[in-house]
């Protein structure tokens, strides 16, 4: 039976922090899932990024529209084979905007011109440590979309690394919003399980 116990509610886990369970619908998981498969393809495609200190993140990543590499932002892909980025979709831009719309409210979201999407696969295996969104011009709101295996998503504070921190589950369609006095919070993800399966995707 895949109803749920209790159903999972939008809860705010810090102030300008909102987890939002199950905002994309199956429809919309399948196209962005179909979409991600196209801009993971060559040139600029999927890669694994590597740190200054020689050695390699365990979640490969994929940029539209600029190209980040620690600790900036590049036209192509400086650390990799050197072609042009890909283009930002505009949808994602419009999606972006109805996400802090729907969390933070539209006075938020007309602050927020997106431009830049950093796509990151984890397998089994990935982690995410804890870090700051802070290579990014502009300071909008962060809008991360999940897709697939459900992973525990790591949301700390503003100040440390370190704790205090909030585990929070994210499953396939979920969003997490974090922008305002929260907007360069620590965040991370300690690991991805496939205890729950995603989606049919066909």
């Amino acid at each position: 039976m895949d109803a749920e116990l209790f159903p999972r509610e939008r809860r705010e886990i810090a102030p300008g922090a909102v987890h939002v369970p199950d905002w994309l619908d199956a429809r919309q998981q399948r196209e962005l899932l179909d979409a991600c498969r196209e801009w993971a393809r060559p040139p600029a495609g999927l890669r694994t990024v590597r740190t200054p200190g020689g050695g390699t993140m365990t979640a490969r990543q994929v940029c539209l529209g600029l190209h980040w590499y620690p600790y900036g932002y590049a036209r192509t892909v400086v650390d990799g084979d050197g072609s042009p980025v890909k283009p930002f979709p505009g949808r994602l831009g419009e999606l972006g905007r109805r996400a802090v719309t729907d969390v933070l409210g539209a006075d938020a979201a007309r602050e927020a011109a997106y431009d830049i999407a950093l796509v990151n696969f984890y397998d089994a295996d990935a982690r995410m440590g804890m870090h700051r969104d802070s290579d990014e011009r502009a300071d909008a709101p962060v809008v991360s979309l999940s897709l697939g295996d459900t992973c525990v998503f790591r949301f700390g504070t503003t100040g440390t690394r370190g704790r205090p921190w909030t585990d929070v589950e994210l499953r396939s369609g979920d969003l997490f919003v974090f922008g305002g006095p929260s907007r360069l919070a620590y965040h991370g993800v300690p690991g991805c399980t496939r205890a729950r399966p995603p989606p049919s995707w066909g």
